[in-house]
């Protein structure tokens, strides 16, 4: 029995002692703080605890950066060799192969033992040299023959590929710098003219390089363009090479021709001094975008140009067919769908009369072919699908991805609202190869996940037609977030806000 309980349970105050003097007076008592009905409830006052649920669906990944992972890269012939740069101003070259797990799971093993924590996948080479963070990074076309790192401190700087082997050691070829800081990088598809890139800066300059290893200086300009007034936001070439786009947060879109391919098919520029042969600005009321434009794709064909911006804002324009006869009584001036289309709520501006297959006619160059509208704030990514499917995607920073017709004129087939759980949409690509994956968009976002999604059919299934998701990153907010990722046959390898490249098996 306690010390403090005497045995026959007789009270140790005196029984003449006033209870009252064991109470304290009223000055005496310290302040009562109320209890605050707002304040969160003790784990153990319900018993309940909170439980985070983690998941890594990866196979593999690389923890090699020590922030945040800006950009990645696929070799084009080597498509397990991966390039990231970050915001710790370095950039590296990886083999994303997983390690080779056991044939027969552990309760098969006579002899068991603890496989502990993953070990990261451990970089072929560090590429050093950038003062500022890497946020542009490619392999050259169509070899791979060269990786190139961008950074915000405007230098391009490039490493050849070993001849024996891209696991070896890659030596340091040439830099550049003409501006102060480099926004994006565009490989060139031209056949005639590998080892060409394309960048964007801040001052609003988009330059072609070429790398020509028997020249003094091996990152040769080849063209230079001053029309934006503001940063270039993004750019992207034709799939023949022969044209390149380029937008602005100005809000204006040009398109140039680099190599003379137009002008050889008797293309002539634009009124901008000759420098393109399209050119669109914020001046033309039809065109203008209120707080610019920040992404841009074009069609399979080459000739169709979809430009993405501020509130959701996507204007299609008509590009030049090079080698195609410039034909006057061709359908240009047809009546589009009107001020608003019927299907999905799109606004549209005036349009071909058909555009099955994602074509324009000649004579449509230049023009806008439609003007949409779906979405609630910008449009950070854009992706054209390979034909004979004829969809474009748009990802926005609302969390939403919305899937236009190009051939029933751009009527909405798909809004999918909740599509990175409210968290903006980074990238969003379709699949290429079998007919099968020509139907697959994969998607990014600040959420931290990578989806896939059956875009075939409408919006009846309560998946909205989502395959699979990828998980493993952190996101909602709190330093995560996926920023990018390449896709092969085999894997999707992302790049990460938290600092890590993810290996996920696509099957």
């Amino acid at each position: 029995m306690s010390a403090s309980q005497p045995h026959d349970g007789q009270s140790t105050v005196p029984p003449d002692e006033d209870d009252e003097d064991h109470l304290l007076d009223a000055e005496e008592a310290a302040e009562v703080i109320p209890k605050d009905e707002d304040d969160p409830m003790d784990d153990d006052e319900d018993g309940i605890e909170e439980e985070i649920q983690l998941q890594n669906d990866s196979a593999a990944h690389f923890d090699a950066h020590t922030d945040s992972i800006f950009c990645i890269a696929g070799h084009p012939t080597l498509p397990e060799i991966i390039a990231t740069g970050g915001g710790d101003d370095v950039a590296y070259i990886f083999n994303s192969t997983p390690a080779e797990g056991p044939v027969l799971p552990t309760s098969y093993e006579s002899n068991p033992k603890s496989s502990g924590e993953r070990q990261g996948l451990k970089p072929l080479q560090k590429l050093e040299g950038h003062t500022d963070s890497v946020n542009a990074i490619s392999f050259t076309l169509p070899k791979g023959e060269y990786v190139l790192t961008a950074g915000l401190d405007g230098k391009l700087r490039a490493w050849q590929q070993p001849i024996s082997s891209p696991s070896s050691l890659w030596s340091f070829a040439a830099e550049t710098q003409e501006v102060e800081e480099i926004n994006w990088l565009a490989p060139c598809p031209h056949p005639s003219h590998p080892n060409t890139v394309a960048l964007g800066a801040n001052d609003g300059s988009v330059w072609v390089y070429e790398f020509d290893r028997s020249a003094s200086s091996p990152l040769t300009i080849v063209q230079a363009y001053s029309l934006h007034r503001a940063s270039s936001t993004a750019g992207c070439w034709t799939n023949n090479g022969s044209l390149l786009a380029s937008v602005s947060e100005d809000g204006s879109f040009y398109v140039y021709d680099p190599f003379g391919d137009a002008v050889a098919s008797g293309i002539s520029t634009s009124g901008s001094g000759s420098q393109s042969l399209v050119g669109l600005t914020a001046d033309d009321q039809r065109f203008e975008v209120e707080g610019g434009l920040y992404s841009v794709a074009i069609s399979p064909g080459g000739t169709l140009a979809a430009v993405g911006g501020a509130g959701g804002h996507i204007r299609i324009i008509g590009l030049p067919r090079i080698g195609a006869a410039q034909n006057s009584s061709a359908t240009a001036g047809s009546k589009g769908a009107g001020s608003k289309s019927k299907i999905g709520g799109a606004k549209q501006a005036g349009g071909p009369a058909n555009t099955a297959g994602g074509g324009a006619s000649a004579g449509q160059s230049g023009q806008i072919l439609a003007s949409l509208q779906a979405q609630g704030d910008g449009v950070e990514t854009l992706s054209f699908s390979q034909q004979p499917v004829t969809l474009l995607a748009a990802g926005s920073v609302d969390g939403s991805i919305a899937l236009f017709d190009v051939a029933h004129r751009f009527a909405v087939r798909r809004h999918i609202r909740e599509a990175h759980e409210g968290e903006a949409v980074v990238k969003v690509e379709f699949g290429s190869g079998s007919d099968e994956k020509k139907w697959q968009l994969i998607s990014c976002g600040l959420d931290g996940v990578v989806r896939r999604w059956d875009t075939r059919g409408g919006t009846t299934s309560s998946t909205q037609g989502e395959t699979k998701e990828f998980k493993g990153h952190r996101g909602g907010g709190e330093g995560g977030g996926v920023l990018g990722f390449v896709v092969s046959v085999e894997r999707i390898v992302t790049a990460g806000d938290d600092g890590i490249s993810l290996v996920f098996e696509a099957a």
